[in-house]
């Protein structure tokens, strides 16, 4: 493939070509995704009759004509007839070789965000796997020596001092219980992937919540029961969707709340993973709390390790998670406001459902 359509091919934003009389010509692969549509569907159109712009398109197009030179325009809402609008940055230029010959930039800014956020948790988590071991070395042996002089001490002393000693022993143990959340990073072994069912794992993580730590709270399901199996460890996957439902449960009011766990299928999802090949994730778990939402100086970050919104929270338990989403090729992301906290899992259908197709190759 020629240099130019490998990069065509791998623009990361919807991109079009369009010709002198504003029609489409070409589109990218995220142009593709973006639209959920093919070229097929698309080519010949005027770009204005396709896509829904709240601004003068016809203008800025001939205004980069006839000047020659980019146009930026930002916090335009850009939407299809099968789809609502999303704001987005347009950029139009012109082609050095063909003056009437326009490429037209869709930058999503909700889809670059997730993107952005997907690929700085998961880096995020594997920086503390790095770390784990020598945490669990460096520190860890320390303090059961302190631990355990501390519990000597408190054999000879007077009552006003052993309490001094008591909570020497409740802060050491404090953190000896934090450095075995870090362990759990790297003592984490790659998922061992099989065809399973996605409710399955879901009604064993709601009954375990259910009768345990979510008991105050009303857990609903909206499941789709025509999903097809995923490709996963199912024990890791509980594991995932236990903390999720926990973070809900600790976030609630102490009156309780509401929980809900959906499921759906949204086929235009793909992940393009780091040797350029795209895979589907269109199997959708959603994990919806009534909560008061993330604070918003930690929502961008909040996968990432040691950020928690919850006094005394370790801040580990949805860096765990973003690890596991991200070692099963998944996508994991969250919206929150006030009142509504959903997070998101993105995740691949089984390679041997025949019905189904699981990978799609990059042009």
């Amino acid at each position: 493939m020629p240099t130019a359509d490998r990069i065509w091919a791998s623009l990361p934003i919807p991109a079009l070509l369009l010709d002198g009389a504003n029609r489409i010509t070409d589109i990218n692969p995220a142009a593709e995704l973006f639209f959920n549509t093919t070229l097929r569907g698309l080519r010949g159109a005027a770009v204005y009759d396709r896509l829904a712009i709240d601004l003068e398109v016809e203008e800025a197009l001939a205004r980069v004509r006839r000047n020659q030179s980019p146009l930026f325009i930002n916090d335009a809402h850009v939407g299809t007839g099968e789809r609502a609008p999303v704001l987005c940055t347009l950029q139009i230029a012109p082609l050095a070789d063909d003056a009437e010959s326009l490429l037209f930039l869709v930058a999503p800014r909700e889809i670059a965000g997730r993107l952005g956020r997907s690929l700085s948790a998961e880096s995020a988590a594997k920086s503390a796997i790095g770390m784990s071991e020598m945490l669990a070395h460096e520190i860890k042996n320390p303090l059961a020596g302190i631990t355990g002089a501390a519990q000597l001490l408190s054999m000879n002393l007077e009552e006003e001092d052993r309490e001094l000693c008591d909570l020497i022993l409740v802060e050491t143990r404090r953190v000896v219980k934090l450095l075995e959340q870090v362990e759990q990073f790297g003592n984490l072994s790659p998922p061992a992937c099989k065809e399973v069912n996605i409710h399955d794992l879901l009604e064993r993580a709601r009954r375990s919540a259910s009768v345990g730590f979510a008991a105050h709270m009303t857990v609903k399901e909206e499941y789709d029961p025509s999903l097809p199996p995923t490709w996963a460890d199912g024990d890791q996957l509980v594991q995932v969707f236990l903390n999720l439902l926990k973070n809900a449960a600790q976030v609630a009011d102490p009156e309780g709340g509401t929980i809900l766990i959906r499921t759906f299928y949204e086929a235009s999802l793909r992940v393009r993973g780091p040797n350029g090949r795209v895979s589907r994730v269109p199997l959708q778990v959603e994990i919806v709390d009534d909560g008061p939402g993330l604070p918003p100086q930690i929502a961008e970050d909040i996968f990432e390790p040691f950020v928690s919104g919850r006094e005394n929270g370790t801040g580990l338990g949805l860096a765990l998670v973003s690890k596991i989403v991200a070692d099963h090729k998944a996508w994991i992301t969250v919206d929150s406001v006030p009142g509504r906290t959903a997070f998101r899992i993105s995740l691949p259908v089984a390679p041997d459902t025949s019905h189904f197709d699981y990978y799609e190759e990059t042009r």
